[in-house]
């Protein structure tokens, strides 16, 4: 026994079959589906720097860094100690080095600041591999990728605001953005009256001078319900102008120098996410610049949404690896009736379920993110990519939380534990299914997409037509799921199981291509078919266990 190990022979018992301290963990390494994925999607260039940090972020000293995040949330400073009015939120030290992290590894604009094939496949990648540790972080990471396109639509405030947000060295300061080495963007929509309906937000905004239109200085008051990462250093706002309802970029210090008009109401008592901060903001009078052309916001603001879409995703598919991670290490250690968990039939049945989930979630995240960066040339692509934002968006998020809840009853009372990572995985899960835009607001995004855009059909299908003739399960699925193309009658109610097919048969299709047999064919097998009940668990017998077992250990 070496010196630094704990105690094992007690006074009154011997601790035996308890496993043991999973550690410093390699998550990019490990995951075959992860790095098969890279490769095939165009983003081998960058898989050294993906293995140097999956190595960081899996390091068990990072993981306290998040255990430390989340049990000392952050603190509302709205005044100093003379009672002026600061609105700041304070962070623990631990919050802040993760940031650090993030931001010097360009967690936040990876994408951005490497213009070649296979850039948002990378990009989709780290955030992936963060979000195995720690989720409140990647919500400013989150807008900050997401506000960039968005930017373009005013050139002057691209060019004022763009070199900011692409640096590499995190500067925690609470001053003016021109004085920073780097910032983060967030991103305040909806209103108490509206929710998802932000047509009926009430903030007004008023020309600060004679200016009008793009570019030129508002005046913005209202409030704003739900504004996470509130110590960003600017964000996109709507409100309504006369001429109607606009987009604005909002900074937390004017240009003179003194603090904007942003008043911090209170912190939210979320379920999870608890490192990071959300809070109700009231607008007094705040300094704005409008951002795109008066009247459409939300068209202008939508680029913003379609990107923090695609990291609910990449999130999602995070948190399902690294819950079966935690799984599979708990069955490798632990002996029941004996044998080790993992070599018990019906254990073996629920790890590889938990298993083939996680890949197809990764498999699909990964295309998206590549369709994502070729539709910049691309008309297949891009229309791809709007409509399968939605369906991965959807359907990964909604398979999260069932799932992370099965590796946590894999590990029995222990999982239920805060000393165990789970918990606080399983608190984060169903964030994802709400955070911009919840499941139904998705599913009418997927409707519409499919009815307003010409070429969003054909793109998809063409995706899943390449997969036609492998697997006869998934070829009568894909015939069904046309069906219910052509049924028109009562579309709208039958949105979500149209969208939760969609999802399947574009997931059944990347497995088909592109991973072994045993994970495809448990994959169509039990997804596909008439008798899934959508519990993990339920694998037919003729299922290769052992096969993906080792493929989600890492083992070839």
């Amino acid at each position: 026994m070496s010196a630094r190990s704990p105690i094992s022979s007690l006074p009154t018992h011997e601790v035996t079959n308890m496993p043991p301290a999973i550690g410093d963990q390699d998550l990019f390494v490990t995951d075959l589906a992860l790095r098969e994925g890279i490769a095939r999607n165009g983003a081998a260039w960058a898989e050294q720097k993906l293995s140097e940090f999956g190595r960081e972020a899996g390091l068990e000293a990072t993981v306290e860094l998040a255990n430390q995040a989340n049990q000392n949330p952050p603190v509302l400073r709205a005044f100093d100690r003379n009672g002026m009015r600061i609105n700041q939120v304070e962070f623990h030290p631990a919050y802040h080095d993760l940031m650090d992290l993030a931001i010097r590894n360009d967690v936040p604009t990876f994408a951005w600041n490497n213009n070649r094939e296979g850039n948002h496949v990378a990009h989709g990648a780290f955030n992936y591999l963060l979000n195995q540790v720690e989720g409140g972080v990647l919500c400013p990471m989150a807008m900050t990728y997401s506000v960039i396109p968005a930017l373009k639509a005013t050139p002057g405030i691209e060019a004022e605001w763009l070199p900011r947000v692409l640096g590499t060295e995190y500067d925690k300061r609470d001053i003016p953005a021109d004085e920073k080495t780097s910032v983060t963007m967030g991103m305040f929509m909806t209103e108490k009256q509206g929710g998802s309906d932000v047509r009926a937000n009430s903030t007004r905004a008023r020309p600060e001078g004679t200016q009008e239109g793009a570019g030129a200085p508002y005046i913005l008051s209202g409030h704003k319900f739900f504004c996470s990462a509130p110590m960003s250093d600017a964000f996109l706002t709507l409100a309504y102008t006369d001429n109607g309802l606009s987009c604005f970029v909002m900074p937390r210090w004017r240009p003179d120098g003194t603090r904007n008009g942003l008043f911090i109401q209170r912190l939210k008592d979320k379920m999870g996410n608890k490192s990071n901060a959300s809070t109700e903001m009231e607008l007094v009078e705040a300094h704005g610049v409008m951002l795109g052309e008066e009247g459409r916001g939300v068209r202008t603001i939508i680029e913003m949404v379609n990107g923090n879409r695609y990291y609910c995703a990449v999130g999602s598919a995070g948190l399902m690896r690294q819950a079966l991670v935690q799984a599979l290490h708990h069955a490798n250690h632990r002996t029941a009736f004996q044998k080790k968990l993992i070599q018990q039939p019906l254990m073996r049945n629920v790890l590889s379920d938990l298993a083939i989930e996680s890949e197809a979630a990764t498999a699909l995240f990964l295309r998206l993110g590549r369709a994502i960066g070729e539709g910049e040339n691309n008309e297949t692509e891009e229309a791809l990519a709007r409509i399968g934002t939605a369906i991965g968006k959807y359907w990964i998020c909604k398979r999260a939380p069932g799932l992370v809840g099965e590796a946590l009853e894999c590990l029995g009372g222990p999982g239920y534990v805060e000393e165990s990572i789970l918990p606080r995985l399983y608190r984060e899960a169903p964030l994802n299914s709400i955070w911009e835009g919840s499941g139904n607001v998705i599913c009418l995004d997927v409707l519409r997409a499919m009815h307003r855009d010409p070429r969003a059909m054909p793109a998809f299908m063409g995706e899943i037509e390449q997969a036609l003739g492998r697997n006869s399960i998934l070829d009568a699925f894909v015939l069904d799921l046309k069906s219910e193309f052509e049924d028109l009658e009562h579309m709208e109610i039958r949105t979500r199981r149209v969208t939760e097919m969609m999802a399947l048969a574009w997931q059944a299709a990347l497995l088909v291509q592109f991973s072994p047999a045993a994970v495809a064919n448990a994959f169509c097998e039990s997804r596909l078919g008439n008798h899934w009940s959508g519990a993990y668990g339920s694998l037919p017998t003729n299922t290769d266990f052992e096969t993906i077992l080792n493929r989600a250990q890492g083992i070839t």
